[in-house]
């Protein structure tokens, strides 16, 4: 059985997506799905949208940005992984411009040193070659370019 939605008025939600916005950044499709679960449709969804962008609750550059500096400190994220997801979320072109900005390129090299070898050392292969495979392979699927992988990998000689 199906729990009925009660209906909720503009202005209630209006409130509620503001405490959603304060409490985190978001994009606007995570906005957008958050008001079609509480049942807002059409032109009062719209209507909501602009107000929270109006009052600066709702500012896709900012989330873009720190999503970018998130992933990339606390989860270690290489530029091509944060760029498909900004892009999942449907992040404009430039918004991922400015937020590829946040990531300084002397720690984007020391992070990919660190997830190297802290990979290296959690990996039990006799085999130089099939190791640097393994490595490559695993923080190229971390979202690192190849260019970067392989001039770190060199760097560090194994």
């Amino acid at each position: 059985m199906q729990k009925k939605k009660k209906y909720i008025s503009k202005d209630d939600a209006l409130l509620k997506l503001q405490a959603y916005c304060a409490y985190q950044d978001r994009c606007h499709s995570e906005v957008r799905s958050k008001l079609l679960d509480l049942g807002i449709y059409g032109d009062d969804l719209e209507e909501i949208i602009v107000a929270l962008i109006e009052d600066n609750f709702l500012n896709e550059e900012r989330f873009a940005k720190s999503y970018a500096r998130g992933k990339f400190r606390m989860k270690q994220w290489g530029r091509l992984k944060i760029r498909r997801e900004l892009k999942f979320r449907k992040i404009s072109d430039y918004c991922i411009r400015k937020a590829m900005e946040e990531i300084e390129e002397d720690d984007y090299r020391k992070t990919l040193k660190e997830v190297i070898l802290k990979k290296k050392n959690l990996t039990k292969e006799p085999n130089a070659y099939k190791m640097r495979v393994k490595l490559i392979r695993y923080v190229s699927g971390r979202g690192y370019e190849m260019e970067v992988i392989k001039d770190v990998i060199n760097e560090l000689v194994f």
